[in-house]
C-alpha cells in the first residue's frame, strides 16, 4: 500500500492501526501523507465513515509528521497532548482518505502538528491541530532502539 521502507512501520507493531486500517504512503522529516481506505467497517449509522475514524487519521498523521526516523532498527514515538478536529465534508465509504500532517518544533519534548484530511477525489473533508509529546529517547532524530 505504501512506498515506505518496511522496517520504519512494520506490521503488527500497531494493533489499532492493524485495525483501523491507515499507513503512510510518505513520510519525511516534520512531514507525513496517511493513507486510509473506507470501508464498511469505518460506516457509522449515518451510512458515512464515522468522525471517530477521522480524528484517528488526524492525530496519527499529527503524531507521524513530528516523529520521523531515519536509522534502521530505531524509532520515534509520541503521545498525544491535545487534538482539535474540525469536520468539514463527509468522509464516504469506498472513498481514499489522505491526511496530510507537517510538524513544527515547539521545544525539546514538545512539537506541534497542524492535519488536512482529503478524499481521492480531493474534497476536503476535515483539518486537525495538535500538541504532541515526545515519549523518553525520542527527542533527538536518533530515536530509540526498536
Amino acid at each position: 500500500m505504501t512506498g515506505i521502507p518496511e522496517w520504519m512501520t512494520p506490521a503488527g507493531e500497531s494493533a489499532f492501526r492493524d485495525l483501523v486500517g491507515y499507513a503512510p504512503r510518505v513520510w519525511r522529516e516534520n512531514y507525513v501523507e496517511m493513507v486510509l481506505e473506507l470501508d464498511e467497517r469505518h460506516r457509522n449509522r449515518s451510512g458515512i465513515a464515522h468522525g471517530g475514524v477521522v480524528a484517528t487519521l488526524i492525530d496519527a498523521a499529527g503524531g507521524f509528521a513530528g516523529a520521523f526516523c531515519p536509522h534502521p532498527g530505531r524509532v520515534r514515538r509520541a503521545s498525544t497532548l491535545s487534538l482539535h478536529t474540525q469536520f468539514i465534508g463527509p468522509a464516504k465509504l469506498g472513498r481514499t482518505l489522505i491526511a496530510t500532517g507537517r510538524a513544527r518544533p515547539g521545544g525539546k519534548s514538545i512539537f506541534f502538528a497542524t492535519v488536512e484530511v482529503v478524499d481521492d477525489e480531493n474534497a476536503l473533508v476535515a483539518t486537525g491541530e495538535g500538541v504532541f509529546k515526545y515519549r523518553p529517547g525520542s527527542e533527538t532524530p536518533e530515536g530509540v532502539p526498536r
